[in-house]
C-alpha cells in the first residue's frame, strides 16, 4: 500500500491548465475501482483536476480499512468512505469530515434468491453478511421494513462472497450492493431480487462520501475545494457521457469486463444526481434523518452530529469558487 501511495504521488506530478505547477494530491478509494468511481477517473482523463490546480493520484485500497488508515496517517489527503465507516470513525473520536457525496442514495441492499419476493420471507432462512457493522443494520431495517421479524433470520458471515454463496445455494439471501453484486447476479442467473434499504425504512442517505481530516479543512480549505470542484466536473461528465466515461475507467483499470461496467454504470446514473439534479451535494435534511436511522439500528451508539460530521459548503458552486479564488492568493501545501 505504501508503494501504491508513492506511485500515485509520482503519477500526479505535472502542471495545471493555467501554467502553474499542479499540486499532487493522493485520493484513496473505498474499494477496488469500479463504475461508482467513473467520475474520478474521468476527472483525471479530462484534466479537470489540473484545471483546478491539483494533480490527483488515485490509490486503490488492498483492504476495506485502508482508506481511513491512510487518511488518518496523512499518507492520503482525501478518501472515499462508506458513510457508516465515517460515522464509526467519528464515534471513535477521529476528526474526519465528509465534504462531497459520491452517490446520493444508499447502495446497500439484501440480495435474495429466486422465489423470495418480499423481505418477510427471510424469516426462518439463512442470510449471509460480510461482517462489517452496518450489515446487521441493513438486514434488520429491510426485514422489519418489509413486515418481518429480523430476530427470526439466521445469519452467517461469508465475507465479500455474496455472489458465489447465493449461486451455490449456501444462503437464501446476502447483504451486498445492488449496483455491484446485484447486477452481477442478474447477469449470471435471472430471478434474484435486490431489496434496497431505502425502499424499506431507511432514508435516502449518500452511501459514499469524499472525506478529509478536520486539519486539512482548516489548513488547506482551498485545496479541498479544488478537489471537490474537479470531481464534480468529473461526475457531471460521467452522467452526460456514460459510454465515454466507462471506456476511460477501463483504460485505467485493466481487467474490467466492459459489458459489466456498462450495466453497472447504467444502474448508477440516476443516483449520481441529487433531488435538485446536482452532483456532489450533501443534503443536510437527509443527513439528519440518516443520523437518527444510524443510531436506531445500532451502527453507532448515538446519532452522529451532522454539523460536525459534514461540511456541505464545498460542494456548492459558491463555496467551491470562493475557496478556489482564495487558493490563488495563498500557498497551500498539505502536510
Amino acid at each position: 500500500m505504501a508503494l501504491g501511495v508513492l506511485a500515485a504521488m509520482l503519477a500526479a506530478c505535472g502542471s495545471s491548465g493555467g501554467g502553474r505547477p499542479a499540486q499532487p494530491v493522493t485520493l484513496v478509494l473505498d474499494f477496488t475501482p469500479n463504475p461508482v468511481h467513473a467520475g474520478i477517473y474521468s476527472a483525471v482523463a479530462h484534466r479537470f483536476d489540473r484545471d483546478a490546480g491539483v494533480a490527483l493520484g488515485i490509490v486503490a485500497p488492498t483492504a476495506s480499512t485502508d482508506s481511513i488508515k491512510l487518511l488518518k496517517s496523512g499518507r492520503a489527503t482525501f478518501a472515499i468512505l462508506d458513510i457508516h465507516d465515517l460515522a464509526i470513525a467519528r464515534q471513535r473520536g477521529q476528526d474526519v469530515v465528509g465534504i462531497m457525496a459520491i452517490v446520493q442514495r444508499p447502495l446497500a441492499s439484501v440480495l435474495a434468491s429466486p422465489g423470495i419476493s418480499r423481505p418477510s420471507q427471510l424469516e426462518g432462512r439463512t442470510a449471509g453478511i460480510t461482517g462489517v457493522p452496518s450489515d446487521t443494520a441493513v438486514l434488520g431495517s429491510i426485514v422489519s421494513g418489509g413486515g418481518g421479524d429480523p430476530r427470526r433470520v439466521r445469519t452467517v458471515t461469508i465475507g465479500f462472497n455474496a455472489v458465489p454463496a447465493l449461486l451455490s445455494g449456501k444462503v437464501a439471501a446476502a447483504t451486498g450492493f445492488w449496483n455491484d453484486e446485484g447486477i452481477t447476479l442478474s447477469r449470471r442467473r435471472p430471478g434474484f431480487r435486490a431489496f434496497r434499504v431505502d425502499d424499506y425504512g431507511a432514508p435516502a442517505y449518500p452511501e459514499l462520501v469524499l472525506c478529509a481530516t478536520g486539519a486539512t479543512l482548516r489548513q488547506h480549505r482551498a485545496l479541498a475545494a479544488s478537489v471537490v470542484h474537479a470531481l464534480i466536473r468529473g461526475y457531471e461528465f460521467t452522467v452526460a457521457n456514460p459510454l465515454r466515461s466507462a471506456r476511460e475507467l477501463e483504460r485505467r483499470v485493466p481487467g474490467l469486463d466492459p459489458q459489466l461496467v456498462n450495466a453497472q454504470l447504467a444502474a448508477l446514473l440516476p443516483v449520481f444526481r441529487g433531488s435538485a439534479g446536482r452532483v456532489g451535494v450533501l443534503d443536510t435534511a437527509v443527513l439528519r434523518r440518516w443520523s437518527v436511522w444510524e443510531a436506531r439500528f445500532g451502527i453507532v451508539r448515538r446519532p452522529p452530529d451532522v454539523q460536525a460530521t459534514f461540511d456541505p459548503s464545498l460542494a456548492t458552486s459558491a463555496g467551491a469558487s470562493r475557496a478556489i479564488r482564495e487558493r490563488g492568493t495563498t500557498s497551500s501545501n498539505p502536510a
